[in-house]
C-alpha cells in the first residue's frame, strides 16, 4: 500500500554485465516484481494501492501516479514491459492511461535529475520536462497520443499523426500488452505488440535519462520489466 509519495520497499537484479540470447541486445536492468520496489520512487496525487508481489506491479489508483526508475539510463536503449489494464469491478477499475515517459531530464533541476525535484503527481506538474511520452488510451479511454516535451509550461507539442483515437489504437479491458520504447540516436520509437503506431525521427534526441511509469484513475498490472542495451 502506498501513502502519498516516496520509496517503496523491496529489490531489483541489476544485470550491468550479463547478456541474453536476443541478437546484439545487453540486458542492463530487470524487475521480476518479487521482492518490491526499492528501485522505485513514487510520485501521487492521492493515496492509492501499489503492491510488488507475485511477479507483478499492482497499480491502483484514484488520481495522477509516476513511479519512476531510479536508474539514470543512457542511449541506445529499449525499455519493455507488459502491462494489463485491469477490469475486474474494483474502485479504480478503470480502463485507461497506459502511460510513460523515458529519456526524461528536468532542466530546471541540478544535472537534468528528475529525482531532484518534488511533484505532486499531477499531469501539469511533468510539462517542464524534457523527455518523450506516450500515452495510450488516455482521457478514459479515448486518445492514443505520443509527445516531445520540450521543457514549456502548459506547452506539451503534439503533432497530428501522433495523435489517435481508432478503436484499434484503445485499451482492451484484462488483455495483456507489451509495449517497447525505444531511444536510438535520432530513432525514437513505440512498438506495442511487435507494431510501431509512433516513430520519430529526432534531429536533436534525448539520450539521457530516467523512465517513469505513468497513469491516473485506473488499475495496471505490469510484469516483465527489462531495459536493454541496443
Amino acid at each position: 500500500m502506498i501513502d502519498r509519495r516516496g520509496a517503496i520497499g523491496g529489490g531489483l537484479a541489476l544485470l550491468g554485465g550479463c547478456t541474453l540470447p536476443r541478437g546484439r541486445e545487453r540486458l542492463l536492468y530487470r524487475d521480476d516484481f518479487a521482492r518490491g520496489l526499492d528501485q522505485w520512487v513514487l510520485e501521487a496525487e492521492k493515496p492509492g494501492r501499489i503492491s510488488a508481489t507475485g511477479g507483478a506491479l499492482d497499480v491502483a489508483v484514484p488520481a495522477g501516479v509516476t513511479l519512476w526508475f531510479r536508474e539514470r539510463l543512457e542511449a541506445p536503449i529499449a525499455i519493455d514491459y507488459i502491462v494489463t489494464p485491469v477490469a475486474a469491478g474494483g474502485e479504480w477499475d478503470q480502463v485507461s492511461d497506459v502511460n510513460a515517459f523515458w529519456m526524461a531530464t528536468d532542466p530546471r533541476a541540478p544535472g537534468g535529475d528528475v529525482l531532484a525535484r518534488t511533484r505532486s503527481g499531477a499531469f501539469a506538474d511533468y510539462d517542464e520536462l524534457r523527455t518523450y511520452y506516450v500515452g495510450i488510451g488516455g482521457n478514459r479511454n479515448t486518445t492514443t497520443r505520443f509527445r516531445r516535451y520540450v521543457g514549456e509550461r502548459d506547452n506539451r507539442p503534439l503533432l497530428p499523426q501522433h495523435d489517435r483515437s481508432g478503436a484499434a489504437d484503445m485499451l482492451v479491458p484484462n488483455r495483456p500488452t507489451r509495449i517497447r520504447l525505444i531511444a536510438d540516436g535520432r530513432h525514437i520509437a513505440v512498438l506495442r505488440d511487435g507494431a510501431a503506431p509512433f516513430v520519430l525521427d529526432d534531429p536533436a534526441p534525448y539520450t539521457r535519462g530516467h523512465f517513469g511509469l505513468r497513469t491516473t484513475w485506473s488499475h495496471l498490472r505490469v510484469s516483465d520489466f527489462r531495459i536493454w542495451r541496443l
